[in-house]
């Protein structure tokens, strides 16, 4: 391990008032929530806002585009680490997205809640970032199920985004470990 990987990256300011924005949102929806309220629970006053975001248009796209990102780029790479291998990938696959919704219920609630909210041009780049995401899934697919084409393997992509970004809507009765196994049985199920 070297210095930089043993350093735990100091939150920032912005990734503070980031998280309490973005809890907002999905409780209460984008246009439920003023820059006020954003501030008043963030414990900062509107000009401090502004310096970190011009606005809540620019918080939303903040909170939306590395998602996309980060969703995009653990798949590859969680894909290449079991090349020729497509039951090991999907596996790596369904427990990378489980473990990615449990840990960020607030940020998937947005995604399917708000996204229609961003200009066009954000809303464009993750539209494109997660059609590369739902290929990643295809391509996996199709290589361990070869009665599959990919337009069928796309809807049961997307069938299992479903049920795994269902957890937002989940209550505690369950706790995260066991409901991470679940989650990652019953898409299995379905996938295979």
């Amino acid at each position: 391990m070297t210095v930089d990987e043993g350093r735990v990256r100091r939150r920032s300011r912005r990734d503070e008032i980031l998280d309490v924005a973005v809890g907002l949102f999905a409780s209460r929806g984008y246009h439920g929530v003023s820059m006020d309220d954003i501030g008043a629970a963030a414990g900062v006053t509107g000009p401090a806002l502004y310096h970190h975001f011009a606005g809540k248009e620019a918080m939303l796209v903040a909170a939306l585009a590395p998602v996309s990102e980060r969703l995009l780029e653990g798949g590859r790479i969680r894909v290449a680490a079991h090349a020729g291998a497509p039951k090991a990938a999907l596996e790596a696959l369904v427990e990378f997205h489980v473990a990615f919704a449990l840990a960020n219920p607030a940020v998937i609630a947005l995604h399917l809640h708000e996204l229609d909210r961003l200009p066009d041009e954000p809303r464009r780049a993750i539209r494109r970032l997660q059609r590369l995401y739902v290929e990643v899934w295809v391509d996996v697919l199709t290589a361990l199920r070869d009665e599959l084409t990919a337009p069928e393997a796309r809807v049961l992509a997307h069938a299992a985004f479903g049920l795994m970004n269902s957890t937002p809507f989940l209550g505690g009765e369950v706790d995260r470990e066991r409901r991470a196994e679940l989650l990652r049985v019953a898409t299995l199920a379905a996938l295979t």
